[in-house]
Order: structure tokens, then sequence, then C-alpha cells
């Protein structure tokens, strides 16, 4: 942990990370719903904790659209991605008029809020190419300017480069590096997540980079430790999803 850091209030009551691909939908993939199914089961499961933990979340994610915070009134639709499924971003709220250009990782977060009932998420948007230290300094903030305790939902893909059926070019450097970023998930290891290349994340087509890094400037700025468990983490269709819980454990970190 860095000497600068100051240890401050104690706000994350539990953190859940997934992936945001629009196949989560089942709607999105009618002729692949079993495919899907297992990566999905894990998020939803990951939702639901962090909605038992607290029905109000803040999320982060990566978008183009970064830097820029999707408020709780807001809702979207997957109309973009095949199917008119509509989101909230908060219960009660109507979508008869839904916002056809909301971020991705703000329509998942929307839907998984939906599929748990939690009662509100908050959606941060960092840019892709944030650098490591201003992530860090985000999640810093983030627990330094909470009035309360929150859900954090970390949303971000891995690399989309894997050789096995990917996407884009496939790069053997993939596994490697998505192995990593299991393992940091699963120790939990928030240095190990900031120690990630954003080079190199770029280079293999890794959305998820910035997302990790606020989450390990969060965590580290609580100072606890920290428990996890690792529900998902594999490359089914090319690309690298990691589904984890990390949960605060009682007294200052080591």
């Amino acid at each position: 942990m860095r000497s600068d850091t100051v240890s401050l209030r104690s706000v994350i009551i539990r953190v859940a990370v997934v992936p945001h691909p629009p196949l989560l939908v089942p709607e999105l993939v009618t002729g692949a719903v079993g495919a899907t199914e297992p990566v999905r089961s894990a998020c939803v499961a990951a939702a639901r904790r962090l909605a038992e933990a607290t029905p109000d979340w803040i999320a982060v994610a990566v978008d183009p659209a970064g830097p820029a915070v999707v408020e709780p009134e807001r809702t979207g639709t997957f109309r973009g991605f095949g199917r008119d499924v509509r989101v909230s971003l908060a219960e009660g709220t109507a979508v008869s008029r839904p916002d056809p250009e909301l971020p991705l990782p703000a329509l998942v977060a929307g839907w998984l809020r939906g599929q748990v009932g939690a009662r509100r998420v908050q959606v941060h948007l960092l840019a892709p190419d944030t650098p490591v230290e201003e992530c860090r300094s985000w999640g810093e903030r983030l627990v330094r300017e909470q009035t309360g305790p929150v859900g954090l939902l970390v949303l971000g893909d891995g690399s989309a480069r894997h050789p096995d059926r990917a996407p884009g070019r496939p790069d053997e450097r993939a596994p490697a590096f998505d192995a990593a970023v299991g393992e940091a998930l699963e120790r939990p290891d928030p240095e190990a997540l900031l120690a990630l290349d954003p080079a190199l994340a770029e280079e293999l087509t890794v959305v998820g980079r910035a997302a990790w890094q606020a989450l390990a400037g969060a965590v580290l700025a609580e100072d606890r430790r920290w428990r996890a468990e690792l529900l998902y983490s594999a490359a089914p269709f090319g690309v690298g999803y990691h589904v984890a819980v990390w949960d605060p454990v009682t007294g200052a970190a080591t």
C-alpha cells in the first residue's frame, strides 16, 4: 500500500465484478441461450449477492463516452444490439422513452439491476486510455466522497484476442493476460490489478483494464483486508470474461 494513502471511511459493503457483453441478455441471443448460460448465470449470481448486501450501487466501467456519469434516472434499450429490450437504472422508472444512445456498460448495469431487484445504480464511465494513477484516484475519491455505504459493481471484458474463436485478430498473449486478471480477482490482489500494463491491454483489446484498476484504488483506500470468490473466468467466445465477488474482512489491512 502507498505510504501516502490515508485510511478512509469504510463505505464499500461488497464488490461484484462482471463483464458486459450483450450476450448476457437472453433475448439478444435466442439461438445461443444455452451456450451463453454459464457466464450469464455467474453474472446474475454476483449481482444478486451485491443486491443482498445493499440495494444501492455505484458502477464503474470503461466506454469511449467517458469520463461521464450516467445517473439512475436514465433508461435505455438494447435496440442497437438487435432487440428492443428496455432497462432502467432505478426501480419504478418508466421506460416508455428509453435513450437509444445509452452506453453498453450502463445498459448491462441496468439489466442486472432489474434481474436482481436492486434499487438504483449510478454508472461512472472511464475513458479507455485513463492512466493507471487516475484509475486509482477515482477509486480513492469514491471512498472519500460517498455519504453512505454502497455496493460497487465493476464492469469490464478481458481480451478479445484469444486464439480460440477470437472475434478480432488472435494474439497468443491473450490467455496469459486474462489468466493474470483471473488470479488477481481470485486472491484478491489489487496491486496485481494496478500492475496491468495499459499498452498491452490496448493491444489485446481489453475493455476492463481501467475499471479493474479503479476497483483496486477503492479497496486500497479503504485499508481493509478482502476475501474473494471467483465465480467464472473463461473465454468461451474468444473474449475473456471474469466474474468475482469481493467482501471486506473486519480489521485493517496488513
